[in-house]
Order: C-alpha cells, then structure tokens, then sequence
C-alpha cells in the first residue's frame, strides 16, 4: 500500500530526491518500484505477494523433494 502511495505522489508530480528523503529510500529503489508496479492497484499488488510467496514455497518443495530424490539414488546406488 506504501509504494503505490508513494509512486502515486510521483505520478503527481513530487520530485524523486523529495520522495527519497521523505520516504527514507534511495531513487533507484522508487525507480525499481516504478519498474515492477507502476499502473497496479493496492489489490493488484497484494495478489502480486501472494502468488511471489506461494512461488517461493513451491520452488523450496521441489528442492527438497530433489534433496530426498538424490539421497535415495545415493542409497540405492551403494545397496548393489
């Protein structure tokens, strides 16, 4: 909610070296927001969240499911 407010106020016309200081962040971070969420709604950006932290469990699933899998070839392998 925090950096759609703060790139609305861009949008509006505030300086970026204005908004840095008063938002204690540096211009490439209010350009790298404006990058990734310029055009989104509050809702719009907490479905982005949502899915980014359902992605991030996912992909640490399949490492350790790969982990597992490695284990067991290791197991098998020195059993024959």
């Amino acid at each position: 909610e925090q950096i759609i407010a703060v790139l609305k106020e861009g949008e509006a016309g505030a300086k970026v070296a204005d908004l840095s200081r008063k938002y204690g962040m540096s211009d490439a971070t209010y350009y790298n927001w404006k990058s990734k969420y310029s055009g989104m709604t509050v809702s719009d950006l907490k479905k982005l969240k949502a899915l980014e932290e359902e992605n991030r469990r996912l992909k640490q699933i399949v490492g350790e499911q790969a982990l597992d899998i490695r284990a067991l070839k290791d197991l098998l392998s020195k059993n024959f």
